[in-house]
């Protein structure tokens, strides 16, 4: 008699789930709800809490309650709206700038070694001169009114857009080059379908740091003669001694960059949804 062995069947199951757990251990874990307001509420608890116990005296910074009222304030009786408003266009329009003029140079310099020689050198001498030591100069070519803020705010968008995106294009791997030879797609089908997805993570990482930097660069030049926006608001309230106004202004400019931030991270995080990372 011949007896059969009948070998049960592998059950993989249990190694996805021991997979899972790995991922899970090794990885950031489970998305949280909500999870970009938790530090930001956080801090304004404890902000709270520090005011009403006295650790935080008014005249270092002003409780968040008294800050609310003088938003209020500012909003009914000293036309806040119409210094955002003016704030977001000075902003938007550098920052559209700098980042249109960051691309396409980043694009020239990254796919051509001959824009490269012309392009890279300059933007790297950039690099190391902060912008906001220019604005002397910046004052004397272009005067003290919107043009030369509008021109900082983009030069100082512009680096970081093409540094990131210049490193993407040229941190793309070769072999998709080979790859393309061997299967004869054109240099434009290249370009289009490989390099520039291949240097989308790049460019909205320098998006993220531009979007910071266009800020930074808005505080600064709107306290050069303007007659609206925050940081005017800020300058008469430093003359005036009003030290909730200048944390309504901080905090109008933290809210700001903020957003911007998760937006820039919610669109790379959509846009970028084909890729592995322990993020998704």
């Amino acid at each position: 008699m011949t007896t059969t062995l009948h070998t049960p069947p592998v059950s993989t199951s249990g190694d996805k789930a021991d997979a899972r757990v790995v991922r899970r251990r090794l990885g950031p874990g489970r998305r949280i709800r909500f999870a970009f307001w938790i530090g930001p509420a956080l801090a304004l608890a404890l902000w709270a809490v520090g005011s009403a116990s006295g650790v935080i005296k008014p005249a270092i910074l002003s409780a968040p309650w008294d800050v609310v009222i003088a938003f209020e304030d500012q909003w009914v009786n000293h036309d806040l709206l119409g210094n955002i408003l003016s704030s977001l266009e000075r902003s938007l329009i550098g920052l559209s700038i700098g980042v249109v003029t960051g691309a396409v140079l980043a694009v020239f310099s990254g796919l051509s070694r001959a824009g490269e020689s012309l392009i890279d050198g300059p933007i790297q001498i950039k690099r190391s001169v902060p912008t906001l030591a220019l604005i002397p100069l910046f004052i004397a070519w272009f005067g003290i009114g919107h043009e030369m803020k509008i021109i900082t705010i983009a030069l100082i968008s512009m680096v970081p857009i093409y540094i990131h995106t210049h490193n993407g294009l040229r941190g793309i791997d070769g072999r998709y080059a080979e790859l393309a030879e061997t299967i004869g797609i054109s240099r434009g089908e290249f370009v289009r379908h490989v390099v520039l997805p291949g240097a989308l993570p790049g460019f909205l990482l320098g998006m993220r740091f531009a979007v910071t930097s266009s800020l930074l660069g808005l505080v600064v030049v709107e306290q050069y003669n303007a007659v609206a926006g925050i940081g005017h608001m800020i300058t008469l309230a430093e003359q005036y001694g009003q030290t909730d106004v200048i944390v309504v202004g901080l905090v109008i400019y933290g809210v700001f960059g903020y957003c911007a931030d998760s937006a820039v991270r919610l669109i790379a995080r959509r846009v970028l949804s084909w890729r592995q990372t322990l993020e998704g």
